[in-house]
């Protein structure tokens, strides 16, 4: 156990710092790239965006293993492992508690981020998403940093541990803790694709209808998850805790609320702008709000 454990946690520090290398030569290809307007050094940018993913899904799959052969040599496992914990729910316990959910988040983002950059692949002549892209990846570095070092999930535990207390009665309880958590955050990392390009549109000054455009189903797309994640929460709260069909004041609930009711905002203002050209300032500073509060909300 004690060797696997070892590798694992190995492997899984490897591939963070290879997809934090990925994430910060990604960011420089992109602002070099469209500062230059050089077209060779933007047709990298996919390669490192594929690079950090590869690096995130091998990070993951680590911490699942890890997780999987309850190699209590490492904290987390230690923390939300237990040999008593039946399969289903000791697999979800991944993202059970502070560390697990960053390295989602970095997983999710990192997809996100890939995807994003083969999609304006035949655009990058458009800088707006050179820049985008790389402050995608500024934020994908960030994560990834943060996986690495203080929310570490492959920091050794105590040695002589054999068993831990699992996730938390209430993550092993209901089958929506496979659902919940996952659907949630691809709405909540989703938001950073719109907000990467509000950013590039002010540091490019273009600030025009243009951006909406390109980012409009990024942004549905992201509201949707938000908002179906946060109904399976609703009623996994209902089920689980028995408010009556009232969904309480629950802080955990109520920090994905809150970037709901701004990105629903967004939603509507924007339609505001591309029709008669208003709300510029509003809308971009509605997407940061969203952004924060998903930070928060992540936190």
């Amino acid at each position: 156990m004690f060797a696997s454990a070892g590798i694992s946690g190995t492997v899984g520090r490897a591939f963070l710092l290879v997809g934090f290398i990925g994430a910060v030569f990604g960011a420089f290809a992109a602002f070099t790239g469209a500062r230059r307007n050089d077209q060779q050094i933007i047709r990298l940018i996919p390669r490192f965006a594929t690079l950090s993913l590869a690096a995130a899904v091998g990070a993951f799959a680590a911490m699942e293993y890890a997780m999987i052969t309850r190699d209590f040599s490492l904290a987390y496992v230690q923390k939300v492992g237990s040999w008593s914990t039946p399969a289903l729910y000791n697999f979800a316990a991944v993202w059970s508690a502070l560390e697990g959910s960053i390295l989602m988040w970095v997983l999710v983002l990192a997809g996100y981020t890939a995807a994003v950059s083969f999609w304006v692949r035949k655009r990058m002549q458009d800088l707006i998403a050179s820049w985008a892209l790389g402050v995608m990846f500024v934020v994908s570095a960030f994560f990834f940093l943060v996986s690495f070092f203080p929310a570490n999930p492959f920091a050794v535990g105590a040695p002589g541990v054999l068993d831990g207390p699992g996730p938390n009665p209430l993550l092993q309880n209901h089958i929506l803790v496979m659902f919940h958590p996952p659907i949630l955050y691809l709405g909540y990392v989703g938001v950073t694709v719109p907000f990467a390009f509000a950013v590039a549109a002010l540091i490019t000054g273009r600030v025009g209808e243009g951006w909406l455009v390109a980012t409009r189903r990024w942004s549905l797309f992201a509201w949707g998850f938000l908002t179906f994640g946060i109904a399976l929460g609703s009623w996994w709260s209902y089920e689980v805790l028995g408010w009556s069909g009232v969904w309480a004041w629950d802080p955990v609930e109520n920090a994905s609320l809150l970037p709901w009711i701004t990105g629903t905002a967004y939603i509507h203002s924007v339609l505001v702008q591309e029709r008669r050209g208003m709300l510029r300032v509003w809308n971009i500073s509605l997407l940061v709000a969203t952004f924060s509060l998903t930070i928060l909300g992540t936190f």
